[in-house]
């Protein structure tokens, strides 16, 4: 009977102590419902929403260990949760390689992904798979915010970036990219040095993205501030954008796109395109651009397509309440578009450019050539307006008297205030 008490005994003794080591084991992944105000940059809290923190999963703060798994389980735990879910990216440096925050998840919308820390991308090339490092793809209902920032690192690789002279480069991963989401919001985030492309935006449909910071220095190669392609119903506003490329590209298949107070410089300017470069492209409508300052950039508001490209059309375009201070080419379409490097044909291009408004251009150019329409001589652009156009020169050529402008296969129509005067 002893021996028997004594098993009876050690048999609860070892059930307690599983069930001990089993609680604290779960409690690491044990969400947290959120009770009061959230961290900053999060604004109101959601009542009975669930935190899932990437500290729970494994993260390691100082941004020497690497942490990619544990974003990853903490976003599959949040993805699939039956409730309001957040994921939580607290306050510290984390170094995470490439991620896909895949859905299509199981909380009600919207997701929210709170982004208060600073990630650090993998600077080693080989880790990535694809041209991307951060990427949300496949969700219906997503809010990314929170004030944190997104570190490319790209001053590891950016000596690698041969694209300027070499059409068929390896391309460097984008910083963060949306694929496929339905109802986004990207707010107050920052992203700075990208290796490539800041922000894509690609097959999104009602998506906003405010009062972000991208910066990157003036001469790093291809770091767009953000691409738009293939997409619907995309706002950008109170944006501040200092990079080596385009600050707003938009691409092929956009539509309904909406660009406002944004402030670009330095930079290439906000550009459409460039488009035609590939085969079925689709076109770019409905683009508004309006109460936006380009400062000190390469370009201003620019069109460009490729020469020789196939058939789309670029239409329905509105420039509008821009301010220019020391801009280059503030006023340019460019239908002859080859970087060097590039393989260009010697046909023109056949992208079809129409109904393109601008209105209220004002400031300083730093280029004698203040206005440049090189259009198709197959397809020539139509309805071209240029309403209330100031644009003063600043640029160091002393015998200049002011700014020219130059207008090929274009129908133009002129209005109101015109400096420089109206191409003839």
């Amino acid at each position: 009977m002893a021996i028997i008490a004594r098993q009876i005994i050690f048999y609860f003794f070892l059930l307690g102590s599983l069930a001990l080591v089993s609680c604290r084991a779960n409690a690491a992944f044990r969400p947290i419902v959120r009770k009061g105000r959230g961290g900053s940059g999060v604004g109101r809290p959601v009542p009975g929403e669930t935190i899932f923190n990437v500290l729970q999963y494994g993260a390691k703060p100082g941004g020497k260990e690497d942490s990619t798994e544990a974003f990853m389980q903490a976003w599959v735990a949040a993805c699939h949760w039956r409730g309001k879910a957040r994921l939580l990216i607290p306050e510290g440096d984390f170094l995470i390689g490439q991620v896909t925050f895949q859905g299509p998840c199981n909380c009600p919308t919207p997701i929210i992904v709170e982004v208060a820390g600073n990630l650090k991308a993998v600077t080693d090339i080989s880790e990535y798979s694809s041209p991307e490092w951060v990427t949300f793809e496949d969700i219906n209902g997503l809010i990314v915010t929170g004030g944190g920032t997104f570190d490319g690192q790209g001053d590891s690789v950016w000596q690698y970036n041969d694209c300027g002279s070499n059409s068929n480069c390896q391309l460097l991963p984008t910083s963060i990219k949306f694929n496929s989401i339905t109802n986004g919001n990207l707010r107050g985030i920052k992203s700075v040095n990208a290796k490539s492309f800041h922000i894509a935006i690609n097959r999104c449909d009602r998506f906003r993205a405010f009062g972000l910071r991208i910066t990157a220095p003036e001469d790093s190669p291809n770091t767009d501030g953000i691409h738009i392609s293939s997409s619907n119903f995309v706002k950008v506003s109170k944006t501040k954008i200092s990079t080596g490329d385009d600050c707003i590209s938009v691409g092929q298949g956009s539509t309904n796109i909406s660009i406002n107070k944004v402030t670009c410089g330095p930079g290439h300017g906000i550009s459409i395109g460039s488009l035609g470069k590939y085969q079925d492209e689709k076109d770019v409508v409905g683009i508004i651009v309006k109460n936006s300052t380009l400062l000190n950039t390469d370009n201003g508001l620019r069109i460009k397509t490729w020469p020789g490209s196939p058939p789309s059309e670029a239409k329905g375009i509105l420039f509008q309440d821009i301010i220019m201070k020391n801009v280059k080419n503030p006023i340019i379409i460019d239908q002859l578009y080859c970087p060097s490097g590039s393989a260009c044909g010697s046909q023109p291009s056949k992208v079809k450019i129409s109904n393109i408004h601008y209105r209220n251009i004002r400031g300083s150019s730093y280029s004698p050539l203040g206005v440049n329409l090189m259009c198709s001589p197959e397809y020539p652009c139509q309805n071209v307006e240029l309403f209330d156009i100031n644009l003063q020169y600043s640029g160091p050529q002393k015998k200049v008297s002011g700014v020219s402008s130059s207008c090929s296969n274009a129908k133009v129509g002129f209005g109101g205030i015109q400096i420089p005067p109206p191409c003839q």
